[in-house]
């Protein structure tokens, strides 16, 4: 643990003990004295940066999606209107947070090639971040393009324990189809154009990683065979460090560690459930992956929220899916995720691909409850972040990627606004409204991004209301 007595703690304090570390979040005692804390909005390069791909677009981008509306709000600017189908309603108590962003383009997972077309799945998910074009190899020359997530981390996330942290839902298994590798369909993060950074499924190994426990394998499995908590290991440190404490941060402090242990119990239940013997959905996937999506996603938003908090790191990537055949009952259809997006323009197969985007997006309440209800200095932890969410599809059908959807949450510390509608012209590509983003949270050099032609404004004009002119077609690669 490392503070000066009579002082004030560092901001990067540490509880260390039994092979376990743990970081601890923003408390008063961490403002020297005399000083007062500053906004963190007039420091833009310590936003929190999330980024969430979901891979294989939307219902409404199809041609009757974009006439009734099922992901496009009904008019632009601030206080825009929804349709009685959107997606977006599951959102709605948190508009005031939603920067939704209609009508981009992700051209650079276009065929360029006649040799390209119909691999549209197989390098599509590298794109999202990158928004450059990956070369066709199966070869270790794999090339693509920086992604946003990784400008964010080598500016600002080297201080951190981990520079940025990447999760994943799926296992890295298939993909590479023609002619590509297949680590385009399994990485979204790219620390330079040949460099993907591996992504963790396992909650688990996340944990682990956050919260450096066990010098060993053995020892971290000793410890679970025995039940201990990591926290059984700093017990020592966490009362030292409440004596030197005042009672609004000994509160805080004892809320984020009950977070932290309510997490590894869950964790914990889920090994437990699965190590029953009991018939497994997912029967390869390890313990400690829940068969339940939904319940897999919770876990996973509940290491990111931790891992923001006490700041062991600022930049946070997530796979959500792959194009596969995963079932998703919890929506109401029993049909494949993959299959049923192959909708063929049928109305009823479209209503369903619908209900299982709705559910899919439904998700993201949980993180953004989380955000909004986890404090930093007084303010809400979803005030200070950016959150990326979107596909770099847009109608899965025939694989367009012409009007891809793409929502940003959070206030960004003031970088976005939010309860706000930008459609953007004809032809933009999604890189315009990355650079506006980046600019807003600390790349203010920033000249251009993946296929970017300018930057897209992401605040509305003064007039408001106005309602959406219609796109009636979106072709794309057969």
């Amino acid at each position: 643990m490392h503070f000066v007595t009579g002082k004030h703690l560092p901001r990067r304090t540490f509880l260390r003990g039994m092979g376990a570390t743990v970081a601890v979040p923003m408390l008063d005692a961490m403002i020297p004295a005399g000083r007062v804390w500053r906004d963190m909005a007039t420091e833009p390069g310590n936003t929190r940066l999330i980024c969430i791909e979901e891979v294989m677009g939307c219902a409404g981008a199809s041609p009757l999606g974009l006439e009734r509306h099922l992901f496009e709000p009904l008019t632009m600017g601030r206080n825009f209107e929804l349709g009685p189908e959107s997606q977006l309603l599951s959102l709605e108590d948190f508009r005031e947070y939603l920067t939704v962003v209609t009508n981009t383009d992700c051209k650079m997972a276009e065929a360029w090639v006649p040799e390209e077309i119909g691999g549209g799945h197989h390098r599509t998910s590298a794109v999202f971040l990158t928004q450059a074009h990956p070369k066709r190899t199966r070869g270790n020359d794999i090339f693509i393009g920086r992604s946003l997530d990784q400008l964010h981390a080598q500016r600002y996330g080297q201080q951190m324990p981990l520079p940025s942290f990447q999760l994943d839902i799926e296992p890295d298994t298939g993909g590479g189809g023609q002619g590509y590798h297949s680590l385009y369909t399994h990485r979204i993060s790219w620390a330079s154009p040949n460099e993907p950074l591996p992504a963790i499924r396992s909650p688990r190994v996340a944990f682990e990683r956050m919260f450096g426990q066990g010098y060993s394998p053995e020892d971290r499995a000793a410890r679970r065979e025995t039940r201990r908590s990591i926290l059984d290991g700093i017990g020592e440190e966490v009362a030292r460090l409440r004596m030197t404490l005042g009672a609004a941060d000994r509160t805080a402090m004892g809320g984020f560690l009950e977070d932290v242990r309510e997490l590894e119990r869950r964790i914990e239940l889920v090994e437990a459930r699965n190590s029953s013997g009991e018939e497994r959905t997912l029967p390869d996937a390890p313990a400690a992956v829940p068969d339940s999506w939904m319940e897999h996603m919770e876990i996973m938003f509940d290491l990111q929220v931790l891992a923001l908090e006490s700041d062991i790191t600022r930049v946070v990537s997530f796979m959500t899916g792959r194009a596969g055949n995963r079932v998703f009952p919890e929506s109401g259809v029993n049909k494949a995720f993959h299959a049923t997006s192959h909708h063929a323009n049928v109305r009823d197969t479209i209503y369903q691909y619908q209900q299982i985007n709705v559910y899919r997006l439904s998700a993201m309440r949980y993180l953004l409850q989380r955000l909004r209800d986890t404090h930093e200095a007084g303010i809400p932890l979803l005030d200070k972040t950016a959150i990326i969410w979107g596909s770099p599809m847009a109608d899965p059908n025939v694989h367009s990627h012409k009007g891809c959807p793409l929502i940003l949450m959070g206030r960004a510390n003031g970088a976005l606004e939010g309860n706000v509608h930008i459609k953007a012209p004809e032809g933009t590509p999604m890189a315009n409204a990355f650079v506006s983003l980046l600019r807003g949270i600390g790349h203010e050099d920033l000249q251009s991004f993946g296929d970017s032609a300018g930057a897209l404004p992401l605040t509305p004009p003064s007039h408001t209301g106005r309602p959406v002119t219609q796109v009636t077609s979106r072709s794309g690669e057969a």
